[in-house]
């Protein structure tokens, strides 16, 4: 892989797509002005317009910098976790309010601060 001062701003060092389904992810590092690389991810799903007769693509774009490589990496982690280990025991108890939500229970003034670990 070159080293970014042999790329101009903006172009990308690595890129990776992945299609899943309905949807294709892109996965792309590029450079900042101070050279420094970051991610940008981006899901793309096709839409059929029925105005108009045509399809489009809405795009969602995450922008991701070095220094949070390993609170993303731990957040997707156990994420990934919690879905692929708990996934049958809360389809098994519906009933259970405090399993549906407790996941979901989430505030963004939480976010705001930095960990105590």
């Amino acid at each position: 892989m070159g080293e970014p001062e042999n790329q101009e701003r903006g172009a990308d060092y690595y890129s990776k797509s992945v299609r899943a389904g309905k949807r294709t992810y892109f996965f792309d590092v590029k450079a900042t002005r101070a050279k420094e690389l970051f991610i940008t991810i981006t899901e793309s799903k096709r839409r059929f317009n029925e105005a108009d007769g045509h399809f489009t693509y809405e795009k969602h774009k995450i922008f991701l910098y070095g220094e949070d490589f390993e609170k993303f990496r731990e957040g997707l982690d156990a994420a990934i976790n919690f879905v692929e280990n708990d996934q049958d025991a809360i389809r098994e108890d519906t009933t259970s309010e405090d399993v549906k939500t407790s996941a979901l229970d989430v505030s963004f003034e939480d976010l705001g601060g930095e960990d105590e670990n």
